[in-house]
């Protein structure tokens, strides 16, 4: 588990992402603070699990980057299988939004008109 000094303070997931995430999924329910707390605390310490083992497997396989398969094989490794099929339908639907951005980008940039000059006909446009 994390300790409380040193650097590991600032590795834990943001206390409103957790919150709205309680939310959400129990909205008709009031939580403590100590029980958020602990939820915070548990869900840095499975990402802190799940990379470590990741990362390992990563390195047995001789590559530098750990991919979304290697993830997926820490998840198996440790027990966490019934997670991967939920994990790959997120990983297809981060994939896709990534492409639609990419699209949109390279739209932009085909439209062979200088950013400068789109800011300054988008000022033009606000003016008016």
């Amino acid at each position: 588990m994390a300790s409380s000094s040193g650097n590991d303070d600032d590795l834990t997931i943001p206390r409103a992402a957790i919150n709205k995430m309680i939310k959400e999924t129990l909205p008709n329910v009031r939580v403590a603070n100590d029980a958020r707390e602990l939820v915070v605390n548990c869900c840095t310490e499975f990402i802190h699990l799940i990379s470590s083992e990741a990362n390992e497997i990563c390195n047995k396989s001789e590559k530098k980057t750990i991919s979304p398969e290697h993830v997926i094989q820490a998840l198996e490794s440790l027990g966490f299988g019934s997670y991967i099929s939920e994990v790959k339908e997120v990983l297809q639907e981060c994939k896709t939004v990534a492409l639609k951005r990419r699209k949109a980008s390279s739209r932009l940039e085909n439209l062979g008109i200088p950013e400068e000059e789109l800011l300054r006909q988008q000022q033009e446009l606000f003016a008016k």
